[in-house]
């Protein structure tokens, strides 16, 4: 799939780890990311979204 790239790959640009990523790809926090089989596909261009702090769910 041109356009996307793997978890590994998005965890080593924001510096964060494989699994946080696919965490925050299932929690739908990463937009345009989607599920092909068991391996998450991300847009390039995605952004990485801001941690939640306590206080700010539900917010």
């Amino acid at each position: 799939m041109q356009g996307y790239i793997t978890a590994d790959v998005v965890a080593k640009n924001w510096g964060i780890s494989k699994r946080r990523v696919q965490v925050l790809c299932s929690e739908g926090r990463v937009e345009g990311a989607v599920k092909h089989g068991g391996v998450w596909a991300i847009p390039i261009n995605a952004i990485k979204p801001e941690a939640l702090r306590p206080g700010k769910k539900g917010e």
